[in-house]
C-alpha cells in the first residue's frame, strides 16, 4: 500500500479535503494548487461563477469523490 505524506487537519484552520492537506507538505505546490483553482474558478471565461461550480459539482458527483 501506498503512502502519501500529509498534513494532519488539526494544524489547518480550516477543514482542508484530502487534496490540500497533500498539497500542504510542499508550500509551492500548495501555491501551485490555488493558482489553478482561482484561475479556473475567478478567471476570464465565457461561464458563469455559478456554471463553473456547478460542472466542478457534477465531474466530483460522477467521479465518486465526497468534497
Amino acid at each position: 500500500m501506498a503512502f502519501i505524506d500529509y498534513v494532519p487537519a488539526e494544524e489547518w484552520k480550516l477543514d482542508p479535503d484530502n487534496i490540500l492537506r497533500i498539497h500542504g507538505v510542499n508550500p509551492l505546490v500548495l501555491r501551485a494548487h490555488w493558482e489553478i483553482y482561482r484561475a479556473g474558478m475567478f478567471g476570464e471565461s465565457p461561464l458563469t461563477r455559478v456554471q463553473r461550480e456547478m460542472i466542478a459539482v457534477v465531474v466530483s458527483a460522477v467521479n465518486g469523490c465526497h468534497y
